[in-house]
C-alpha cells in the first residue's frame, strides 16, 4: 500500500561494504531456510547487470536500448537502485518507455516495492531538468539515474528486478551501506536539453537527485498467484491463502447438502489446512457464494447454508484446533464476469465455497516428500533458490506463428516461488501488428482479475497433476493490480521483442510444463529449469 517516508538527513559518502562477501553467508542462509534441501547455486556479487533490447516506446520508435543496474544500496532508511540507460538506435524527438513501472520483487516472500514518487506523480531521485518527468535522450550517450524505494528488509540479499522493458533481471545483490553514493557534482544532463545540442557520443548525462520528503510516497505489495484444478483453487496473497472448492462438485442444484463426492473434496481439504494455516492464528472462515441468478436474499441464504455444510465437516476432520467461522456473500463477489459467451463457465466459476486463513509460514515445500497424495495439489507451496542473474535466456524450445506474429519459447526458469515464463514475438509482415493474444476471451470463465493484460491468457498446464497455473500479478491494495508480464504493444515491420510472463512455481520433481500460449496454441513439454 502508499505510504510517507519521514523526513531524513542522508550524509553524502560513497558506498560502504557489500552485504554478501562470498558465498557463505547465502550458504548459511540457505540451510537455516530449506535445510538439506540442495542449493544455491553461487551469487554472483559485481556490478552493473546487463541487458541489451528493443523495448517499446509510446512513439512506435521501438529502440534498442541498453539497461544496466550498477549499485542496489539498503542504507538506514531506503533502498537505493543506481543504474543507466543507452540508446543503441537513431530514434528522434519525445519518447516515453512504455514498460511496467520500475518494481523489485523478493522472490521468496512475494514482497514488491516500487519507487518512491510526489504528490505530482513525479519520481524521487535524479530530476527532470523540465521538472515533468522528461529527461534528454540522445544516441550513444548514456543518461545515469538514480531511484529511491521502501527499505527491503534485512533477511533479504536479493531481488528480481522489473520494469525496463527488457523482461525479469534476477539474482541482484542488495548492497548494506552506511550511506549512500556520491550525488553528481556538476549535472550535466540540463546542458543537453535539445537535440540540436547534442553531447559526445559515449559521453554520460548526469542529474541533480532530489530525496524523498515527508510527502512521499511509495507503492508497497505482493504477489498474488492463483492455481486452479477442476475440483478447487488456491489464490495466494502476501500471508494469505483462499482455497476455493468449486460447488459443482460439491452440491446438487439448489442443494445444500453435500454430495458423496464433495465430503472426500473436503476431507482432502481439511489435511491440506491442517498442514497450511498458522497456528498462531487458527482462525478459517468458511465462505459460501453463489452466481448471479435469483435474487439477493435468496443467494445470500443458499450460500449461508452451503458454507455451515462445509464447516461442520470440516470440524469433524479438523477437531477442536481451528477455530470455524461462517459467512455467506451470495452473488456479490463475483470472480468471472457473467453474461458473456462463456456465460455457463462464469457461473459455475463463481458457485463456490472457500476457505481463508492466514498461512504457516514455517510450512516448506522444498522436497516433494513433505507432501502427501491426500491433500489438495493446488494449495502446495514450492519454493527453491532465487534465481542468480543471467542475460541468457536459453536455445529456442518451441516455435508457432498467428497472424503475422511468429512466437517463439524459451525454456521455463525457476525464482524461489516463481517460474519465469520468457517468449519472444517477431513481426513477420511489413505492416505495424497489434496482437490479439486474448486475455480473458481466451479463458473460458476464468478469474478475470488473472486475465487482465495481453499476456493473461497465457498459462501454465502440468499434465501430470491436471493443474493449472495462471499468470501472476501484483496485488498494491485497494483493488491496485499490476500483471507480473510485460505488456504487449503494436510490433513494427520485422520488430522483435523479448518478453516475460510470471507464474507461481509448480513442484521441484516437476521438469517439464506445457505453455497455454493464448491464440497461439498449446506447446508441450517447455523445460523447467533452474
Amino acid at each position: 500500500m502508499a505510504r510517507k517516508k519521514p523526513l531524513t538527513v542522508v550524509a553524502l559518502m560513497v558506498s560502504g561494504s557489500l552485504l554478501l562477501s562470498g558465498c557463505a553467508p547465502v550458504s548459511d542462509w540457505w540451510s537455516e531456510t530449506f535445510g538439506d534441501a540442495s542449493g544455491p547455486p553461487e551469487v554472483r556479487e559485481e556490478f552493473p547487470y546487463v541487458r541489451e533490447g528493443r523495448i517499446f516506446q509510446d512513439t512506435g520508435q521501438d529502440a534498442q536500448m541498453r539497461f544496466a543496474i550498477t549499485g542496489l544500496e539498503r542504507t538506514d532508511d531506503y533502498t537505493v537502485m543506481h543504474y543507466e540507460v543507452t540508446y543503441l538506435d537513431d530514434f528522434s524527438g519525445p519518447n516515453r518507455n512504455l514498460s511496467m513501472a520500475h518494481t523489485l520483487v523478493d522472490p521468496l516472500t512475494g514482497r514488491v516495492y516500487r519507487q518512491f514518487l510526489d504528490e505530482e506523480g513525479l519520481k524521487y531521485g535524479s530530476e527532470s531538468p523540465n521538472e515533468d518527468g522528461l529527461y534528454p535522450v540522445h544516441d550513444g550517450v548514456t543518461n545515469e539515474y538514480t531511484r529511491y524505494f521502501p527499505r527491503i528488509p534485512d533477511e533479504v540479499f536479493q531481488v528480481t528486478f522489473v520494469g525496463s522493458g527488457l523482461g525479469a533481471m534476477t539474482g541482484i545483490p542488495i548492497q548494506d551501506v552506511e550511506t549512500e553514493r556520491q550525488d553528481p557534482e556538476n549535472p550535466t544532463g540540463p546542458d543537453h536539453l535539445s537535440l540540436d545540442d547534442p553531447p559526445a557520443r559515449g559521453e554520460n548525462l548526469t542529474f541533480a537527485n532530489r530525496r524523498p520528503d515527508e510527502d512521499a510516497l511509495a507503492d508497497e505489495g505482493w504477489v498474488q498467484s492463483f492455481v486452479d484444478s477442476e475440483i478447487a483453487s488456491t489464490t495466494r496473497d502476501g500471508d494469505r491463502e483462499i482455497i476455493s472448492l468449486h460447488s459443482d462438485v460439491m452440491f446438487e442444484f439448489d442443494r445444500s447438502d453435500l454430495t458423496e463426492e464433495a465430503a472426500d473434496v473436503v476431507r482432502r481439504a481439511a489435511t491440506t489446512l491442517a498442514r497450511n494455516v498458522d497456528p498462531d492464528d487458527p482462525t478459517i472462515t468458511v465462505v459460501g457464494h453463489t452466481d448471479g441468478i435469483g435474487d439477493d436474499a435468496y443467494n445470500d441464504n443458499l450460500s449461508v447454508e452451503r458454507a455451515e455444510s462445509v464447516r461442520d465437516l470440516l470440524a469433524e476432520e479438523l477437531g477442536t484446533d481451528h477455530r470455524l467461522e461462517v459467512e455467506g456473500r451470495g452473488k456479490r463477489e463475483p470472480i468471472a464476469r457473467e453474461g458473456g459467451p462463456d456465460d455457463e463457465e462464469a457461473r459455475a466459476r463463481n458457485r463456490r465455497v472457500e476457505f481463508s486463513y492466514v498461512f504457516n509460514p514455517t510450512v516448506e515445500a522444498t522436497e516433494e516428500e513433505e507432501y502427501d497424495d491426500d491433500g489438495l495439489g493446488v494449495a502446495q507451496r514450492n519454493v527453491t533458490w532465487p534465481a542468480p542473474y543471467s542475460d541468457d535466456p536459453g536455445s529456442v524450445v518451441a516455435e508457432g506463428e498467428e497472424d503475422g506474429i511468429r512466437l517463439e519459447v524459451y525454456p521455463l526458469r525457476r525464482d524461489g516461488a516463481y517460474v519465469i515464463g520468457t517468449v519472444a514475438m517477431t513481426n513477420t509482415t511489413d505492416e505495424p501488428l497489434a496482437p490479439e493474444l486474448g486475455g480473458s476471451e481466451t479463458v473460458a470463465g476464468g478469474p478475470e482479475q488473472f486475465n487482465k493484460g495481453t499476456l493473461g491468457g497465457f498459462q501454465l498446464f502440468e499434465p501430470e497433476s491436471g493443474l493449472v497455473r495462471y499468470v501472476a500479478q501484483m496485488d498494491f491494495g485497494e483493488s491496485r493490480y499490476s500483471s507480473f508480464a510485460e505488456e504487449v504493444h503494436t510490433i513494427q515491420p520485422g520488430n522483435s521483442h523479448r518478453l516475460v510472463a510470471v507464474f507461481p512455481a509448480p513442484p521441484v520433481d516437476v521438469e517439464e510444463l506445457t505453455l497455454r500460449a493464448g491464440p497461439f496454441g498449446e506447446f508441450e513439454e517447455i523445460p523447467v529449469e533452474y
